[in-house]
């Protein structure tokens, strides 16, 4: 990495304890708590504040509204099993205005999802079983 990149980085991160504050504040004012996993990661300012700015920029890009958005975090929280992150997401997009059908149709979408993944893997496996030799 240029020395001056180096220096960015650098600076940036003596202004952990601030930006900490906001990234909290910030959380807070979005998904309606600050989850444990950012209070843990607060221990390593130099993972945390670099991680939670990804996070915030993806969870909140420009070409989908907040709704939208946290719609699609439940999605793939249910399908990953992320139970306590669908939690934060559904009580999320209720406050972006996403209604419980809405909340509730995310997460059917993401089960839909979630079987054909099942099917997909355990059908090819039976299809190669088929086609062996049983064995006596």
């Amino acid at each position: 990495m240029k020395p001056e990149n180096k220096d960015l980085i650098k600076a940036l991160l003596e202004h952990s304890a601030s930006l900490q504050e906001d990234i909290f504040d910030d959380t807070e004012e979005m998904l309606g708590q600050v989850p444990f996993i950012l209070q843990v990661m607060a221990r390593r300012p130099e993972f945390m504040i670099f991680s939670s700015l990804k996070d915030f920029y993806a969870l909140r890009p420009r070409s989908l509204d907040p709704k939208t958005a946290e719609l699609l975090a439940i999605a793939a929280a249910a399908s990953a099993g992320a139970d306590k992150c669908l939690k934060v997401h559904m009580s999320a997009a209720s406050r972006a205005g996403a209604s419980e059908d809405e909340i509730l149709d995310a997460v059917f979408i993401a089960a839909i999802i979630g079987q054909t993944r099942v099917l997909a893997s355990a059908l090819r496996t039976f299809q190669e079983f088929e086609g062996k030799p049983k064995e006596m």
